[in-house]
């Protein structure tokens, strides 16, 4: 039995005037999802555990079969185990955004630092190599024996603090978009030390080369550093050892890829894959009829598009990435497995869902349930939906509170109670 998870990060949201009062999901033209709904089960289930704040990390962890309360340690060691960060026990992994906060006040002169807004927590998802040219001015003024600044991709790098503290109350750049972010710095133990680099990183950061160069194309300048997410190096259980799987994870994006690797599972690279909706989408669904077809028995399918949409209040572009994981890996994907199934008379199994709800008109992350949907070539499982999205799957009954046990009722028990 194949097993494949196609997981539009940020896919679910509320209902838009702009819309005729309906979602992203409903207003997007997606028959394959609407299919896996129609002929399969669908339902509704809560990613994020109670008392725990809705990210990306928490969410797709329990996707992945983990329960976020047992295995998480924080963001940013998941993004540096992707990053090949050597991390002792003790280290402190933490992420750090390059981030555009504003650069003067209602009357044109220079802000203070507390007064700046965040403009961007992407610097106009800033390129890779522009990145790294400005985490290596970063750790010229602030790197140490204890501190090191890492570049990953776009506006994604990673810190580690040796035997650092964990304690801090730190806040993720996308929750304060628009806001002046004096109420947002860090603070507790430990915490001085960010708030430091970070008040100090505009004074080199804002006339970098790099910088003036994105000023003159009209792009936002990565003028300072946000850093957040902290936490120590995880152990997870290895995913084969429980549920037999032979498995690869397929993102761009650091975090699910560390997920992956945490959890014993092969990670692709996919050249032109972004992490936004100029990702390359039909290259992802490439990726896995490739990996299926060389014996792995379950595929992890991650695309982070509708959730970059859904910060940035891309209402249009929001539908259309939700049609693009429909059409360009959805479709193909199926295709492969349904033509194989034919040939070989091997069974697949397929599951659509978002990891978090990343409202247009909040541009962050609720912890909301989310819509899922789940077809069996063997017909295995049944509780249909008239569509794949949040009203259509509601009205199902069939509800999982806990999430880390949705892979397996997806891989070993099915959905019926």
């Amino acid at each position: 039995m194949k097993h494949v998870i196609f997981l539009g990060d940020g896919m679910a949201d509320r209902p838009l005037d702009s819309l005729g009062n309906r979602t992203p999901l409903m207003a997007a033209v997606k028959p394959n999802m609407d299919r896996i709904a129609r002929e399969g089960l669908a339902g509704m289930v809560r990613t994020v555990p109670e008392g725990l704040a809705p990210g990306s990390d928490t969410a797709n962890m329990s996707v992945m079969g983990y329960d976020p309360r047992l295995y998480y340690t924080g963001r940013s060691p998941l993004e540096a185990i992707s990053m090949a960060v050597d991390m002792s026990a003790g280290d402190v992994a933490f992420r750090c955004n390059l981030v555009t906060l504003s650069e003067s006040g209602p009357s044109a002169a220079a802000c203070a630092y507390d007064e700046r807004i965040m403009v961007d927590y992407s610097s106009d998802e800033i390129g890779s190599d522009e990145a790294a040219r400005l985490i290596e001015t970063v750790n010229r003024h602030f790197a140490d024996d204890q501190l090191r600044f890492y570049p990953g991709k776009s506006y994604r790098h990673c810190l580690i603090w040796k035997q650092g503290p964990t304690e801090m109350t730190l806040t993720p750049p996308h929750d304060i978009l628009t806001r002046p972010i004096g109420a947002y710095l860090p603070s507790g133990p430990g915490a001085g030390r960010l708030l430091d680099m970070m008040k100090a990183s505009p004074d080199f950061l804002a006339d970098h080369p790099v910088n003036k160069a994105r000023r003159q194309r009209r792009l936002n300048p990565a003028n300072a550093i946000w850093i957040w997410g902290q936490g120590t190096k995880p152990e997870l259980p290895d995913l084969s050892d429980h549920y037999g799987l032979q498995g690869t994870v397929i993102s761009a994006v650091d975090l699910v890829r560390g997920l992956g690797l945490c959890a014993g599972l092969h990670v692709v690279d996919v050249p032109g894959a972004t992490g936004n909706i100029h990702t390359n989408f039909r290259g992802k669904a490439q990726a896995a009829i490739d990996e299926l077809a060389r014996g792995q028995n379950y595929i992890y399918i991650h695309v982070e598009a509708p959730d970059e949409c859904g910060h940035r209040a891309e209402i249009e572009n929001k539908v259309r990435s939700i049609e693009l994981i429909d059409r360009q890996i959805i479709e193909p994907v199926w295709d492969y497995l349904e033509t194989q199934r034919l040939a070989t008379g091997e069974n697949y199994r397929l599951m659509v869902l978002p990891d978090h709800p990343t409202p247009l008109s909040l541009r962050t992350h609720t912890g909301d349930p989310v819509p899922f949907a789940c077809y069996s070539s063997d017909r295995r499982d049944r509780k249909p939906a008239a569509a794949y999205d949040e009203h259509a799957c509601s009205q199902t009954g069939c509800h999982i509170e806990e999430g880390y046990q949705l892979l397996s009722r997806f891989v070993l028990t099915g959905f019926q109670n």
